[in-house]
């Protein structure tokens, strides 16, 4: 997997951001008290756990930052599964600097990784369904990029990356217009700066359900849905606007998912993607 130009410029500024405050301006005190400037080392990034690897690439951006001397050099890409010792990559140089590196990279590797490997064990709950897995706007704040990367190198689908780039109908949207569900897939159509944007609405009852499909919404979003309901609601599209998509959203977890997926839906969105992934548990070893 590779990051996009946007993915790389948000990974540069997260790094920035932590090393300044892991480093501050005096640099790492204990290192440069005890360790020769001149003393070398080779250490590896070592899997702790079973889990997805993500977030190689800005492992060695990391390194990079904190000095050109290092070198970088991964085992395997991301979006490979790890078991308990599983050597994602190595770094070598000047042992002050891989020691001023260590955190920041395993911050980054750990908690890209965490998302990863959720969203891989959605994506396997799911197995023989056609739904996709997607996230949601529920991200770390400049986090959302890389977090969505993550997902990606999970087996999972993007959402919308954020307000700018989507046209999704929400419950406050719908109660600001006296809950016309018409009215507002209409408008959504005809503002000027959507540009080909597909219109998503989120519906909560099967009434609404029927004016989305009457308008023929591009996506009909069923949130907190029951599975009776949810069953309802793709033999009503099927019967009636075939090309709608149907995403389900709300009460989604791990015990839940298949189930959703048996229904017949298309999208499956998941907050807990994002915002309720564990870390992954990865080391820094010393080689030599």
């Amino acid at each position: 997997m590779t990051l996009t130009s946007a993915e790389l410029g948000a990974a540069d500024a997260l790094i920035a951001l932590a090393l300044a405050e892991d480093l501050g301006t005096a640099g790492d005190r204990t290192s440069l008290a005890t360790i020769p400037e001149a003393t070398t080392a080779r250490a590896a990034f070592v899997a702790r756990g079973v889990g997805v690897v993500a977030g190689l690439p800005v492992a060695e951006r990391v390194c990079r930052a904190v000095s050109a001397a290092l070198s970088f050099a991964t085992v395997v890409v991301d979006g490979t599964p790890t078991a308990r010792g599983t050597v994602l990559a190595t770094v070598s140089g000047p042992l002050r600097a891989v020691l001023a590196a260590e955190r920041t990279t395993l911050n980054f590797l750990q908690r890209l990784s965490g998302v990863a490997s959720l969203t891989r064990k959605f994506v396997e709950a799911a197995r023989g369904f056609r739904a996709k897995l997607l996230d949601t706007r529920k991200t770390t704040p400049g986090w959302r990029l890389l977090e969505k990367y993550a997902v990606r190198a999970g087996g999972g689908t993007n959402h919308r990356v954020g307000l700018f780039d989507g046209i999704l109908i929400k419950d406050n949207h719908l109660a600001g217009l006296g809950g016309d569900v018409r009215r507002a897939v209409e408008a959504a159509r005809h503002f000027p700066g959507n540009t080909g944007l597909p219109v998503e609405v989120e519906v909560d009852t099967l009434e609404q359900l029927e004016a989305a499909l009457a308008v023929r919404a591009d996506i009909v979003l069923l949130d907190n849905m029951t599975l009776d309901q949810l069953r309802v609601a793709v033999a009503r599209r099927d019967a009636v606007a075939p090309g709608v998509l149907l995403e389900a959203s709300g009460g989604v977890n791990l015990t839940t998912v298949r189930d959703i997926a048996a229904t017949g839906v298309d999208r499956i969105s998941v907050g807990a993607l994002t915002h309720s992934a564990p870390a992954l548990d990865i080391g820094l070893d010393y080689l030599s």
